[in-house]
Parts: structure tokens; C-alpha cells; sequence
């Protein structure tokens, strides 16, 4: 009894610590200024306002950044998909001299520090004509999320038995056929949850984002253009929360969907199976 209410005590404690700071950025905006500005902060909101929200959605640029962000994360995670899966099924079905190499490599690329190749990237970017456009983000976004992606499906893939895909062999469907009628939606939760990964690595993204775009200010993402929301006076705090906070939902409804989407994929599977 004293260790499970130990164990209770601790996850509360870690729960707390965790939600925080969400909970104070999204009460932060709701809140009017002279509450914010107050000397004594306040942990429970006396008084709510939308006033913030309109000010970070009037903002120059908003709605501009905002499609810059959907357009580049999106564009990265099917890239990532499309080519982690034709690489993922190479590594997990297939026998090829140099196979051990290759997930070798995938393995050093994935835990290798993304922000080390910040001024290659760049040099490269600057050389290539690609500096300043969305497609350079696009690309670099889905290197950091291709070898995350191929080790996911990769696993999710040598975990369904090749005898569903023999079985399907036998009753006359081609390879193709058998990948797509047997495979496919036994992989499912594995694509949804390597896709919501690479969302939210590529939705957050702020280092590559704020040093590959530099002359075109239109093509900047949202966590660059936040962290330039201030005004001539200084930062206004209500407005910054509340455009954190829209910044925010997205990615918590991207994975709400797919959580959902995720349990009933394994379930499915598991029936079929």
C-alpha cells in the first residue's frame, strides 16, 4: 500500500512538472495585460480575455507562416514516408550483400546531433540556389526524420509474418498485390505513429528554419516568426502565449486523431492476423 501510494505521489509529481508550463502559457493568454504585468502572478485566472488572440492572429504574416509551417512539415513526413517505406521493406524482407552496412549507417544518422550539420547545410543550401526557399526546409526536415522512420517501419515490418504474405503468394496475388492486401494494413499503426513523429520534429523545428531563411521573410515558419513577436516597446507577453497556444493545436489535434487511428490499427491488425 505505502509503495503504490509512493509511486502515485511520484507520477503526480511528475505530471505537474510536465503540464506546468502548458497550462501557464495557455493561461497567460487568456489573461489580461494588467494581471499579466502584475508583481503577484497568479496561478488561477481572475479574469479571462480573447483580446490576445486577436492581436496574434491580426498580426502581419500570421496566416502566411502558418501555411509555410502545414506546407514544409507535411511535405517532409510523406516524403519520409514514401521512401522509409520502399527502404524499410528492403531492410526487413530482402537479403542483399551491404544490408548490415546500410542499417549500420541509418543507426549513425539517427543518433547523430542534427544541429552539427546547421553551417554544411547551409553552405550547401547557399551553393545550390535553395537558400531562402521552403523546398531546402522541406528537404532538410525530411533527412531528420527519414532514419527515425526507417528504424520504425523497419521494425513494425520483421514483426508480421512472412507467411501472410506466402500465404497471399500462393492464392495468385503478386508480390505488389500481397504487400498491399496483407501488409499494408497490418502497417498501418506503424506509418501513423512514424508520421506523427516526423509532424511534430518538423512543425517544431526552429534552428534550420531560422538560419536557411534569411533574405525572404514571407517563407519563415511559425517558430522563427515567434520568436521574433515583440513590438517597439518589448515583448507582449499575452499575445506571444497566445500565439503559442494556437501554435500548439495542430500538433495536439494531429495527435489526437492519430492516437485514436494508432489503437485501432493494432486491433484491427490483430483480427486479421
Amino acid at each position: 500500500m505505502t509503495s503504490r501510494l509512493l509511486r502515485g505521489v511520484a507520477a503526480l509529481v511528475v505530471f505537474t512538472v510536465s503540464v506546468f508550463p502548458v497550462y501557464w502559457m495557455v493561461l497567460t493568454a487568456f489573461k489580461p495585460t494588467r494581471d499579466i504585468q502584475a508583481a503577484t502572478p497568479t496561478f488561477l485566472p481572475l479574469s479571462l480575455t480573447l483580446d490576445h488572440f486577436g492581436t496574434a492572429v491580426a498580426a502581419a504574416g500570421f496566416w502566411s507562416f502558418w501555411r509555410n509551417s502545414i506546407l514544409v512539415a507535411g511535405g517532409a513526413v510523406l516524403l519520409s514516408l514514401v521512401v522509409a517505406l520502399l527502404a524499410a521493406f528492403a531492410v526487413a524482407r530482402l537479403r542483399w550483400k551491404g544490408r548490415r552496412g546500410f542499417i549500420l549507417m541509418v543507426f549513425i544518422a539517427q543518433m547523430t546531433p542534427w544541429e552539427a550539420l546547421l553551417i554544411p547545410v547551409y553552405v550547401i543550401a547557399r551553393d545550390t540556389g535553395l537558400l531562402d526557399t521552403l523546398w531546402m526546409l522541406t528537404l532538410v526536415y525530411f533527412m531528420i526524420t527519414l532514419p527515425f522512420t526507417i528504424v520504425t517501419l523497419r521494425g513494425f515490418l520483421a514483426a508480421i509474418p512472412v507467411d501472410l504474405e506466402e500465404a497471399a503468394l500462393v492464392d495468385g496475388c503478386s508480390r505488389t498485390q500481397a504487400f498491399r492486401r496483407v501488409v499494408f494494413p497490418l502497417l498501418a499503426p506503424g506509418l501513423l505513429a512514424t508520421s506523427l513523429f516526423g509532424f511534430i520534429t518538423a512543425w517544431n523545428e526552429f534552428a534550420f528554419a531560422n538560419v536557411l531563411i534569411i533574405k525572404d521573410q514571407d517563407d519563415r515558419t511559425l517558430p522563427v516568426w515567434l520568436s521574433s513577436f515583440s513590438n517597439t516597446f518589448g515583448t507582449d507577453w499575452g499575445a506571444t502565449m497566445a500565439a503559442s497556444t494556437l501554435f500548439m493545436l495542430p500538433v495536439l489535434l494531429v495527435f489526437l486523431v492519430l492516437q485514436g487511428r494508432v489503437t485501432t490499427g493494432i486491433v484491427g491488425g490483430a483480427v486479421k492476423g
